[in-house]
């Protein structure tokens, strides 16, 4: 293992972010592991996250060590079982090539990994273990606003059926919007702000999905469903949304592109705590400046305690009360984002994550 200098790359690291967020966020310091390795050969199951975590302190500044600008990190980044991740320890950044036979190093290198605007190829590395999120990315879960109110609803089903299964008729009475594919939701629990108390959604609970069969004919105002798939038992009063788009199966991480200070609004499955590779709510979304991988610090919130030591407060009220700073304890990868609320994957934490706990941009 060869020893190298982190300043040049501290320093390095600092303008490239500069240029990635165009000169408005403060710059970030990413810095390369005391024992990060010469090289790793990506194999099948790698995710860029866990490579990236074999040669950085933060793995998600990876997109920074590859050199890639703004418009790189919007579009799809790939890499494949086979190819070599290489540390030029000169230029500190990662780079990426293929071994072209022998134990040495390749005859040539690529300086950037591969860019495929078609699509994820089924054999390409993914960002992040994908099979966590999976649900998430397809499902409603959280519904906002007036979508809740304003939302179709089963009125009635199929003769005979308490509830529907796969195939059954099931019959909506609600505006479709020119939708012809709908999941089906039941609401639950109310989010709530953790500062304000404020409502500012509601958790679904995901049931299945219908197919449009025949729209309502002119003096009826019930439409026509058929049942495409079932994954809990559905019936009368169950509402519809319109079943989103294919959502992106990888992610390029980055800090946030405006300041975020948000708190965790809940943990996925009505539990308090949290760990790694678990999900949660937090209580920002694309209209605080969020987007699709969004990189967030976790804290524990600091509590407020009395100062033992200091004299009565105002008045003679009693000891003065002081807060305690926020503790990092964690990452959080968003990975679907609404317009006030937002879903993250907890990357790494040190300690479980809890209902109220401080999501911001890294520092």
């Amino acid at each position: 293992m060869k020893n190298f200098s982190t300043v040049g790359a501290r320093l390095g690291f600092a303008a490239l972010f500069c240029t990635l967020t165009g000169g408005a966020a403060q710059a970030l310091e990413c810095t390369f592991r005391a024992d990060a390795p010469d090289q790793h050969t990506v194999l099948a199951g790698d995710t860029l996250w866990g490579i990236a975590g074999k040669f950085l302190d933060r793995p998600w500044c990876w997109p920074q060590v590859w050199g890639m600008n703004r418009e790189q990190i919007r579009d799809p980044h790939w890499i494949y079982p086979g190819q070599v991740v290489y540390l030029d320890r000169a230029s500190g950044q990662l780079r990426l090539g293929r071994r072209l036979g022998g134990a040495g190093e390749p005859a040539a290198l690529r300086l950037s990994p591969r860019v495929r605007t078609e699509g994820l190829g089924q054999d390409a590395v993914q960002s992040i273990p994908s099979g966590v999120i999976e649900p998430f990315l397809t499902q409603p879960l959280i519904v906002e606003g007036d979508e809740l109110a304003a939302a179709p609803r089963v009125v009635a089903t199929q003769e005979g059926h308490v509830f529907l299964g796969k195939d059954d008729k099931a019959y909506v009475r609600g505006d479709l919007k020119g939708g012809t594919s709908f999941q089906v939701f039941r609401p639950g629990k109310p989010l709530k702000d953790p500062v304000s108390q404020a409502v500012i959604g509601t958790e679904a609970f995901y049931l299945g999905t219908l197919k449009l069969r025949q729209e309502a004919r002119p003096g009826s105002e019930v439409h026509t469903f058929v049942v495409a798939s079932a994954k809990e038992e559905m019936g009368v009063g169950d509402q519809l949304m319109a079943a989103p788009p294919t959502p992106m199966r990888n992610y390029v991480p980055h800090p946030p592109e405006q300041k975020v200070t948000a708190r965790v609004v809940a943990v996925y499955g009505g539990v308090t705590h949290a760990g790694q590779n678990q999900v949660v709510s937090i209580n920002r979304g694309k209209l605080d400046g969020l987007d699709i991988g969004a990189v967030l610090q976790l804290y524990h919130a600091g509590k407020t305690v009395v100062d033992p030591g200091a004299s009565k407060g105002w008045h003679g009220m009693g000891k003065p009360q002081v807060k305690l700073p926020d503790e990092e304890v964690g990452s959080l990868f968003i990975f679907r984002v609404f317009k006030h609320i937002s879903y993250g994957l907890i990357m790494q934490v040190t300690e479980p994550v809890e209902v109220g706990d401080v999501a911001q941009s890294p520092e």
